[in-house]
Formats: structure tokens, C-alpha cells, sequence
């Protein structure tokens, strides 16, 4: 079998995107009357249940027939109850939808046993991007990226949510650039690593875009806390770039450049890019069911397409979306495969570290 790389996925998704596709020419389907359900296998007020429900009324005014979009909300599992219940019942009959998020894709790259559905087999309609910054105190002297070997030998401390959590991102980041970090467990959320920062108990940290600007960035201001690099975004051909909300910080890959003098390689570097991918260059996909017929599919893509147009939307997008291209028509296929796909090579790798390093068993 050929291995799975991210040149094998691009090259793919740029077939598929130039190949013919006799589903445009059907007809598209007609929701008149209709109500349809957005399935979230998260809790209401997350961040998840917040950007659906945002968008929930431009994608009713923008699907044909104009039908009602409602959020039904599956929590359970970290997201997998829900996710598997929707792979497994709900018919493709264009009627109900799913949006998961980087806390899905994480336990469905590292072969979580509790997972029972297959990326491959949902059909993406839409994919949304999103952010995250890594910073640390001013006392460390590490004016930026750049500082980095200054950090070579000292026990760092991050408080996490958990090894098999979103926070694996920033494990193999550390990892990756020969950090010495120490992961303390059992934060509920990115807040309360913040706050142990803040505190003196963790001495590095990342947020996401929006906690970053609203809570990070006065720390920065005032002189109390340096940042480090960003996890950036993809191009269409899977190479980083610069998060677009912070365009004067690094991404990860410049970061590693600027201390090691070289470009990253090897499984390592693999294992981070494909989870920081899943984990926020492609954080949210918007799927349907199995087996779902084309000229849904396209009927789906073709008003999410029409959404990210619409003035209303452009002009308030800010709070839900922040600066992110959000992903639509041809470029939706590439960015998905991405995010929801991993090299064997590079999940065993990840399994090998979690189990040996934090006794994790698969």
C-alpha cells in the first residue's frame, strides 16, 4: 500500500478539484418548508455550539427554499458519543448535518478505540479555520522566537488538559523543538492555564485567537509576557503560513528555523503538523452523512459558498470567525484530508510517546 503523506493528500485534492463533476449539473435540492438539524456533540455554550449557532441563520437564508436551521446539541464522550450516533443513524437525506471540532479529529487520528466513525466517508461541505498563540513570562529574557536556545536545559511547566486532549498540539510542539516541559494534568480548559501562569505555577502557556487578543496580549503590552510563535494556517498545498490575526508573530515551522538554524523533518515534525492541522488550520468541518447523493452535497457546499458572501455575515464575523478564510468549494476537499488524516508512521510515533512518556494506553 502506498504510505500516506501530505504530498500523496495535496496531490489528490488537486485531482479531485480539477476533475469533472457531474454533480453540479444536477439539480439542486429544494428545502422549502423544511427544518434542518445541525448536530453539535458538544454542550450548549462552547465554542462550537457559539460559531454554529452564529451561522446557523446565514446558511437558512442561503439554502435554497430558505428552511429553518436548528442546533441540536449531542455532548458526550469529548464530542465522540455524539459523533458516532450521527455516523451511525442519521440518513442521507440532506435533513441533519454535523460539525465537529479539533477535540474530534484529535481521538479519531490517534486511533481512540472508543471512536466508531470514518472522516473519509462523511462528505465535507465547509471547513473552519482557527488559531492559537504560544507565549511564556518576560523573566525568562526570551525577547522572541529567535531566543528560543536560551530556554535549552530549563524545566518549563504547562498546565494541560490532558495528553489525548487538544493539548497534545503544543506537547508535540515542545517536543519537537527539544523544550524540557513538564505537563501538569487536569486543567478544565484554557483559562485555567492561563490563570496558573499568571500565578507563577506554569511557566508556559498557548490560547487561542480571541483569548489570546482579549487576555494575552496586555500581558504583552505591559511587559509581563513574550510571544513565541503562532500554529499558524496551511496553503492550499499543506505549507504553513502565518496566522493572518497575527501576522507579525512566526508560525511553529519559522520558530523551529530561528532556533536550530534548519527547516524541521522527520516523524516528530509529522506527528505536530498533521495534529496542529486537525487541531486549528482546519479546526471545524462541517459534514453530512454517509452515502449522502451528489447533488445534496453540492446543494450544501453551494450555500455555505453563497454565506461567506453575505454583508451581514462579513460584517460580524469577527467575534465567531476572526480573521480565518473560512473554507469553501474547492478548497474545502484538500484542507479536510489534512485535518483528518495522519500517516501510520506518524500516529504510531504519537502512540509510542503518549504510552511511554504519559502512560497512556490505547
Amino acid at each position: 500500500m502506498t504510505p500516506i503523506t501530505r504530498r500523496t493528500l495535496m496531490a489528490g485534492g488537486a485531482a479531485l478539484a480539477s476533475a469533472p463533476v457531474a454533480a453540479q449539473a444536477q439539480a439542486r435540492v429544494d428545502f422549502s418548508g423544511r427544518t434542518l438539524e445541525w448536530v453539535i456533540p458538544f454542550a450548549e455554550g462552547g465554542g462550537s455550539d457559539v460559531w454554529a449557532r452564529f451561522l446557523a441563520p446565514f446558511l437558512s437564508r442561503h439554502m435554497p427554499g430558505r428552511p429553518s436551521v436548528i442546533i441540536r446539541n449531542v455532548p458526550g464522550g469529548g464530542s465522540i458519543t455524539g459523533t458516532n450516533d450521527f455516523y451511525a443513524r442519521a440518513r442521507p437525506d440532506g435533513m441533519s448535518f454535523i460539525g465537529t471540532s479539533g477535540s474530534t479529529q484529535v481521538p479519531f487520528l490517534l486511533g481512540d478505540r472508543r471512536v466508531r466513525f470514518t472522516y473519509a466517508n462523511m462528505p465535507p461541505v465547509f471547513v473552519s479555520p482557527t488559531g492559537g498563540v504560544c507565549y511564556l513570562p518576560a523573566r525568562f529574557g526570551v525577547a522572541n522566537a529567535a531566543e528560543l536556545g536560551k530556554l535549552r536545559g530549563q524545566e518549563l511547566v504547562y498546565a494541560s488538559q490532558g495528553a489525548t486532549s487538544l493539548d497534545v498540539v503544543p506537547m508535540l510542539a515542545f517536543e519537537a523543538l527539544g523544550l524540557r516541559v513538564r505537563h501538569v494534568f487536569g486543567m478544565r480548559g484554557r483559562g485555567e492555564g492561563r490563570l496558573a501562569l499568571e500565578r507563577g505555577e506554569a511557566s508556559i502557556d498557548y490560547q487561542t485567537s480571541s483569548a489570546y487578543l482579549r487576555q494575552v496580549v496586555p500581558m504583552v503590552q505591559a511587559g509581563n509576557a513574550v510571544p513565541l510563535f503562532s500554529w499558524g494556517v496551511v496553503d492550499a498545498q499543506g505549507v504553513p503560513q502565518r496566522d493572518p490575526t497575527f501576522p507579525d508573530i512566526p508560525h511553529f515551522t519559522e520558530a523551529y528555523e530561528m532556533m536550530h538554524g534548519r527547516k524541521p523533518s522527520g516523524v516528530a515534525y509529522d506527528a505536530y503538523l498533521a495534529f496542529a492541522t486537525a487541531g486549528f488550520a482546519a479546526q471545524k468541518p462541517v459534514m453530512l452523512p454517509p452515502n449522502t447523493p451528489a447533488n445534496i452535497v453540492e446543494t450544501y457546499k453551494a450555500a455555505f459558498a453563497s454565506m461567506m458572501t453575505d454583508p451581514e455575515l462579513l460584517a460580524n464575523k469577527d467575534a465567531a470567525l476572526g480573521e480565518y478564510e473560512q473554507a469553501t468549494g474547492d478548497a474545502i476537499g484538500p484542507l479536510y484530508r489534512l485535518g483528518t488524516t495522519i500517516a501510520p508512521d506518524a500516529r504510531e510515533w504519537v502512540r509510542n510517546y503518549l504510552t511511554t512518556n504519559h502512560n497512556v494506553r490505547f
